[in-house]
């Protein structure tokens, strides 16, 4: 997709009948009061039960209310005017992640091609981007790899259960030597980024895929965790 083409689809969510996916007030997608009223921190949010060796995984906060009306919105319908406020929030869980001053690989959990060619885009990749830009000053580099590829056959995850999500996810991605090559000599923490944790299986899929050509997992981070899964600051994993 084109920066044009981007622009003009986001000025459509402001201008043709738009409303806050949050509150639903006409206008832009994200409204002033709905975007003041997100969190600003993002903290440690396990999965439970958690998946072995999964790296420290963070969210902004619960996936519900108007976090999951962005994510679902960005992603289902294509108001890509919220690829901003969420790549900004995305941030903030890298950041609680990785501390302010290590370089950066953000490696976005890969979308299957289909459900890219049926949304128009790449919602994950999208906000990871904008998270790089949000994180980038003139004495850190923070760089987007898109090191990780799903296989042929990967069942959707709507719909399935923790068991199912696992079967389903076991073996899926992969991460091809070409790639990894382009990034090797550098040296940087690496952070799988996703919209939402709910098991916890794909984030650690791709830890697995990643962690099996040699490249070590810093942690995860996403905007959103599933409500049970949610972990407010003052609480600790079982």
């Amino acid at each position: 997709m084109t920066l044009v083409s981007a622009l003009l689809d986001a000025g459509a969510d402001l201008l043709l009948g738009s409303a806050c996916v949050g509150c639903g007030e006409p206008g832009r997608v994200l409204c002033r009061d709905c975007r003041s009223g997100l969190p600003t921190s993002a903290v440690e949010s396990w999965p439970t039960p958690t998946p072995v060796g999964l790296a420290r995984p963070f969210a902004i906060g619960a996936y519900d209310g108007a976090l999951r009306a962005m994510v679902v919105g960005h992603k289902e319908r294509r108001l890509l005017g919220l690829t901003r406020p969420l790549g900004e929030l995305l941030a903030t869980s890298v950041l609680a992640a990785a501390g302010p001053t290590a370089p950066l690989l953000l490696v976005p959990v890969p979308s299957r091609p289909a459900a890219v060619r049926d949304r128009g885009h790449d919602p994950t990749l999208a906000m990871t981007r904008r998270a790089a830009r949000t994180l980038r000053t003139a004495d850190r580099e923070v760089r987007v790899a898109r090191l990780l590829r799903t296989r042929a056959g990967l069942a959707d995850q709507a719909g399935l259960g923790a068991d199912q999500r696992r079967a389903n996810l076991a073996g899926s991605m992969a991460s091809p030597s070409r790639a990894v090559r382009r990034h090797s000599g550098r040296s940087a923490h690496v952070v799988v980024c996703d919209d939402v944790i709910t098991t916890g299986a794909t984030a650690r899929e791709a830890q697995r895929a990643l962690e099996a050509v040699g490249v070590t997992v810093l942690a995860v981070a996403a905007v959103a965790a599933t409500v049970r899964r949610y972990r407010p600051p003052d609480q600790s994993p079982e």
